[in-house]
């Protein structure tokens, strides 16, 4: 099975209360980030986002077979990315950014699917994701905004063995 991973392309900023923390900051206080999670959801991406978002799927359109099934979180910047590739793809929650990595390996019936997966996600999921299918644990690895890391499982000698078949950065393309 191929499991390809696909971070999103850069977005805006989240947008952060100023006064709170320039209050805090004045008052001493630890300073404490409350994100808000519907905010986070609605971030889209910048130009620049676009340009790398159609450039990875360029890339990703060469290699893909037609059958690869696309699941994409529902925040506006994943679901951005993967209009580019311009072909059908599934929003499914479990995959939004608090998304675990058990949570992507069900989505993606990991590893007994039949297709390809192609998953348009967040990090840092998307790195912790990489490295426990290559390494068997959970590491904080960072996969670029944009990028793809491609993986495959296959059995050789009745063990299950997965191999980095790529990993591509939009800079690069």
């Amino acid at each position: 099975m191929d499991l390809i991973l696909w971070r999103h392309a850069q977005a805006e900023d989240l947008p952060l209360d100023d006064e709170v923390l320039l209050a805090q900051r004045a008052a001493g206080e630890p300073i404490e980030v409350h994100i808000d999670f519907e905010a986070d959801l609605a971030r889209r991406l910048t130009s620049k986002g676009e340009r790398q978002a159609e450039r990875m799927a360029a890339w990703l359109n060469q290699r893909l077979s037609e059958s690869t099934r696309v699941l994409v979180s529902p925040a506006q910047r994943t679901q951005q990315t993967a209009q580019a590739l311009e072909r059908p793809f599934k929003t499914l929650e479990a995959l939004n950014p608090h998304a675990s990595v058990d949570d992507v390996l069900a989505a993606a019936r990991w590893p007994h699917a039949k297709e390809a997966v192609l998953i348009v996600g967040h990090q840092p999921t998307m790195g912790m994701l990489a490295a426990r299918l290559l390494t068997g644990q959970d590491l904080a690895w960072s996969v670029k905004k944009g990028g793809v890391w491609w993986l495959r499982s296959r059995e050789r000698d009745g063990q299950m063995q997965v191999t980095l078949h790529a990993v591509q950065a939009p800079d690069f393309l």
